[in-house]
């Protein structure tokens, strides 16, 4: 299937791995000229080198910001549209949540997962909407969790992914007028290099095992690859009717029922 995405310009953030990087690469290999960033240079230009390849230099612009900080965001989405001419699809993809249950975890703790999550996507989908006007619509993802959507994992990531599910409706609902299309993807367990999942099973692979056996149905952690592909067809317009849902990519991990 031709998903029509050739000659989109989209903008994924915290891209140099994992569901992020899986993205670029799915809405690259359809077309699209893609910006990715992160923090760290390093990863970040193996990640791009690794997009890049022979048939795509062009189409790759890799950007180091902190997303953390609203300079950040500002930097990247400028850059993005200075160097493409304007923009289509924006994922936000960059997010993490640490601390405890709610004794335990301080309010420092509280502020970075904000600051690191629900912030960064609040801030680039404030900035890329004037352009994404511009261009006649667009479309906005945010890579939340199926715990956002259903109580699970740490309590500050539980918040923050069920904040950005929130968001992916409201602002659904206020954008369709503009023909802009609004959604979230919560997946399941993905197993990466470089992720939690793939650490674990390195450190804990009896563990691990069992964990698998009893929570996930196929027998087997997800692929980032199998998000990117959700990604690349929600951007599309053969998606043309799907904005303000809440699409799970978990293999039937879930207990929600919607």
């Amino acid at each position: 299937m031709d998903l029509q995405l050739a000659g989109k310009i989209a903008l994924v953030t915290g891209s140099s791995r994992g569901l992020g990087l899986a993205s670029a690469r799915a809405l690259l290999d359809e077309g699209c000229r893609v910006a990715i960033c992160a923090r760290g240079a390093e990863r970040l230009e193996e990640a791009a080198a690794a997009l890049r390849g022979a048939d795509a230099a062009d189409d790759v612009l890799a950007v180091r910001a902190d997303l953390a900080t609203a300079e950040g965001v500002e930097t990247v989405v400028r850059r993005t549209v200075d160097a493409f001419g304007g923009l289509d699809i924006l994922v936000n993809n960059v997010g993490r949540a640490g601390g405890g249950g709610i004794a335990e975890a301080s309010d420092a703790e509280w502020q970075a997962a904000l600051d690191e999550t629900l912030f960064p996507a609040v801030r680039a989908s404030r900035l890329a909407v004037p352009h994404l006007r511009r261009r006649g619509g667009g479309v906005i993802l945010m890579i939340a969790s199926i715990w956002g959507r259903e109580s699970g994992g740490r309590m500050t990531y539980n918040a923050v992914k069920a904040a950005e599910i929130s968001l992916a409706k409201a602002m659904a609902r206020e954008l369709a007028a503009d023909n802009i299309r609004v959604n979230s993807i919560a997946p399941g367990s993905i197993s990466f290099p470089g992720g939690s999942w793939h650490r674990r099973q390195q450190e804990d692979p009896e563990g691990m095992a069992a964990f698998v056996r009893e929570q996930l149905p196929f027998g087997r952690f997800g692929r980032a690859e199998e998000v990117g592909a959700v990604v690349a067809f929600l951007a599309s317009p053969r998606a043309s009717w799907v904005s303000g849902a809440s699409v799970t990519v978990d293999g039937c991990q879930s207990r929600s029922l919607i």
